[in-house]
C-alpha cells in the first residue's frame, strides 16, 4: 500500500486510451471549484522508498522534471488508484446535500477536468467496488484533499471498467470469456469495441485469421444462427462450394481407407462388406499413417486420392481372385442396377398427364425399353433352366 501523490495529467493516458484529458484532483471547498488542481509536490511528498542519492539527483534538476518523476513513481506503484482517489474524495453523484462535507457532482468535476462525466463515474464505480471489498475507505470517510494508503496497481484492472461496454451483459460475457482464456478482459473488450480493427488484423495476418477461424468453429456448436449464416455464405460462393465438395470427397476417401485399416472390413464396389486380407489391410495402414502424419496446414487431397486408388485396386484384385466372391459381386451389382431402374420407372405417372405431353420419341424409347427387358428376361430364364 502506498501513499497517494497527485500525478500529472499525462500519466492517465496509460490507464484509459480515450482522447479526453486526465481527471484532476479537487483540493478545496465548494467555493474554490473554479480552481483546477495543478500538479506539484513538496519535499514532504517524496516517497519513503527514495534513497538519499535519489534525493540529491532531484535537487539537480528543474522542479517540473522532479514533479513528473514523483508523479510517475506514484502511478507506477498505484496505477489508476491515484486518479480514483481524486474522484472518491471530491465527488458525490447528484451534488452536495446541505450540511454534508463539501463535494461536487460528477458532472461539475468533469467540467473542471475537461473530460466526460462518464469517465469520472467509471473511476467512482471502481472505487465503490473496492470499498465494498474492504480495499479502500468508503466515500463517506473521505474529504476533499485527503490522502490515504492506496492498493497496488496490479489489482486496479480488477475493479476498473475502462469502457462502457464492460458494464453491459455483452461486456460481462466478453470479460468472462477473456478470463477463461487467461487474458485481460480489457484486451477483449477493446477488440469487441473495434471490429474494424479486428477485420484488418484478420485480413493482414494469417495467425490472426487462424485464431479467428478456430474461435468461429468453437462458437458454431452453441450458435445455430451463426452456423446457418455461415452455411448460406458458403452456398452463395461458388469457390467455397467447390472447396467444400472437394474436402468432403477427400474425407470420404480417407474414411474408406481408415475402415479397412482399423476395422479390417472391405466395402466392394457393389456394396458388399467382407473381411480384408492381410496384404490389403497392411497397405491401408501404410497410407493412413502417411495421412495422419501430415501437418495441420498441409493439403491431404492428393494423399487421400493416392491411398484410395491403391486400396481400391487391391479390393478389385481381391474380388476377382475369388470365384465365389466374384459371382456374388456381379449378382449384387446387377441387383443394385435393377433396383435403381425399378425405382425410376415407378416414379413415372400417367394419371395427370395431358394428351399434348406425349411425343413420338417417348413412345419409341418405351418400346426399346420393353424389348430390352424382354431380352433380359429371356436370357435369365435360359440360364436358370
Amino acid at each position: 500500500m502506498t501513499s497517494a501523490i497527485a500525478p500529472t495529467e499525462a500519466t492517465e493516458s496509460a490507464t484509459d486510451v480515450t482522447s479526453e484529458e486526465a481527471v484532476p484532483a479537487q483540493a478545496g471547498p465548494a467555493e474554490a471549484e473554479a480552481n483546477i488542481w495543478v500538479p506539484g509536490g513538496t519535499p514532504d511528498d517524496t516517497p519513503e522508498e527514495m534513497t538519499d542519492e535519489t534525493s540529491q539527483d532531484t535537487s539537480e534538476v528543474s522542479e517540473p522534471i522532479a514533479e513528473d518523476a514523483r508523479a510517475f513513481g506514484v502511478y507506477a506503484r498505484t496505477g489508476g488508484w491515484a486518479f480514483a482517489l481524486m474522484v472518491a474524495r471530491s465527488v458525490r453523484p447528484g451534488g452536495q446535500p446541505v450540511g454534508e462535507t463539501p463535494k461536487i457532482s460528477a458532472r461539475r468535476f468533469s467540467e473542471l477536468a475537461g473530460c466526460s462525466a462518464e469517465r469520472v463515474m467509471r473511476y467512482y464505480k471502481a472505487w465503490d467496488k473496492a470499498a465494498d471489498d474492504g480495499l479502500v475507505p468508503h466515500f463517506e470517510a473521505l474529504t476533499p484533499g485527503q490522502d490515504v494508503e492506496l492498493p497496488d496497481s496490479d489489482v486496479w484492472l480488477s475493479y476498473y471498467a475502462s469502457r462502457s461496454i464492460a458494464v453491459s451483459p455483452r461486456g460481462h460475457a466478453i470479460s468472462a470469456a477473456a478470463e477463461a482464456e487467461g487474458i485481460r478482459p480489457t484486451k477483449a473488450l477493446e477488440v469487441a469495441e473495434n471490429p474494424t480493427a479486428l477485420r484488418a488484423a484478420i485480413l493482414a495476418d494469417p495467425g490472426t485469421a487462424e485464431a479467428a477461424r478456430k474461435a468461429l468453429m468453437d462458437r458454431l456448436e452453441e450458435d445455430p444462427a451463426l452456423r446457418t449464416e455461415l452455411v448460406r455464405d458458403i452456398v452463395r460462393a461458388d469457390d467455397l462450394k467447390k472447396a467444400v465438395a472437394a474436402e468432403a470427397k477427400t474425407g470420404d476417401r480417407v474414411e474408406y481407407v481408415r475402415q479397412i485399416a482399423e476395422n479390417g472390413q472391405i466395402k466392394t464396389p457393389a456394396g458388399q462388406k467382407i473381411e480384408a486380407p492381410r496384404e490389403l489391410r497392411e497397405e491401408a495402414e501404410r497410407h493412413l499413417s502417411l495421412i495422419d502424419e501430415l501437418d495441420d496446414g498441409e493439403e491431404a487431397g492428393e494423399w487421400a486420392r493416392e491411398a484410395y486408388d491403391s486400396v481400391r485396386e487391391l479390393v478389385t484384385k481381391t474380388v476377382e481372385s475369388d470365384p465365389d466372391l466374384r459371382v456374388k459381386e456381379r449378382r449384387a451389382k446387377f441387383y443394385n442396377s435393377l433396383q435403381k431402374a425399378t425405382k425410376v420407372f415407378e416414379e413415372l405417372t400417367l394419371d395427370d398427364a395431358e394428351d399434348d405431353v406425349y411425343e413420338d420419341d417417348m413412345l419409341k424409347r418405351l418400346e426399346d425399353l420393353q424389348q430390352a427387358i424382354a431380352s433380359c428376361i429371356s436370357a435369365i430364364q435360359a440360364k436358370v433352366q
